[in-house]
């Protein structure tokens, strides 16, 4: 067995005493307690607070779209500069024909690829 040397006599043991009173160490009083009366709350104005919750939806929405628009945006600016990284010419946006009236997104084609 092997015992850990203890070469600093300066180690000791505190003792735990639990508190007795109501004030914490220091003198000072809680906040709110006896000594101090509590801020007065304003009341609730539910109103306001629909508003500013609508107010927060609406933000956040508007920022999800955005950055949905975005995101798609990218999308097809890499599809366009992919095209002519690639060395193909008259890369070009073609729009799609109306099927089943919902428009489909665009595509990048090589037009002269697909000439006869």
């Amino acid at each position: 067995m092997q015992r850990a040397a203890i070469t600093q006599p300066d180690r000791r043991v505190l003792r735990y005493r639990p508190r007795t009173s109501d004030r914490p160490p220091g003198g000072r009083a809680p906040a709110g307690g006896p000594e101090q009366p509590a801020a007065e709350v304003p009341p609730d104005d539910f109103r306001h607070r629909m508003r500013v919750n609508i107010a927060a939806f609406i933000f956040t929405a508007a920022l999800t779209a955005t950055g949905i628009w975005l995101a798609f945006s990218i999308a097809d600016m890499r599809a366009a500069q992919d095209c002519v990284l690639m060395g193909r010419r008259n890369c070009a946006t073609i729009p799609p024909l109306h099927s089943g009236g919902a428009m489909e997104r665009a595509r990048f084609v090589n037009v002269a690829s697909e000439l006869p």
